[in-house]
């Protein structure tokens, strides 16, 4: 479990720090950056590796609580990763924190759908390998 959590940080570290300076880039092109700004990409791609490397993967994967805990804590969790955006832009943070409140719903929302979806066609794809497992077992 450890490795596969350690080897998921590192996924999307890596990939989260591509990302946002490709669109440091795109979005920047021209402008000079001080280079104490590359903390803040360390800093935006840590905490989405910590969310959605470890958080995620360990409650959804490993972790046995009940589905209304994992919904509540990750929905916490995803508001709680708009510090990335304050790391990326004081003012983009200022300018979306009026609409905290409904992206907290929207989060319980998303989040709830999201799960009974997934655990659906988890149940479906586990009850097919059981009924391999007998079909094989009784020819």
């Amino acid at each position: 479990m450890i490795k596969n959590l350690s080897q998921s940080f590192f996924q999307v570290f890596s990939v989260t720090l591509v990302w946002v300076t490709l669109l440091l880039t795109i979005f920047f092109n021209g402008q000079t950056v001080a280079l104490n700004y590359l903390w803040n990409l360390i800093g935006i791609a840590a905490i989405c590796a910590l969310l959605f490397g470890v958080v995620y993967s360990g409650l959804w994967n490993y972790l046995t609580l009940k589905p209304v805990v994992n919904i509540l804590i990750t929905s916490v969790l995803n508001i709680v990763g708009l510090t990335a955006v304050w790391l990326f832009s004081t003012d983009m943070f200022y300018f979306i924190a009026p609409w905290i409140p409904g992206m907290i719903l929207l989060s319980l929302l998303l989040h709830t759908l999201a799960f009974y979806v997934y655990a659906k066609i988890d149940v479906n794809r586990k009850a097919a390998q059981l009924n391999d497992l007998v079909k094989n077992k009784q020819a």
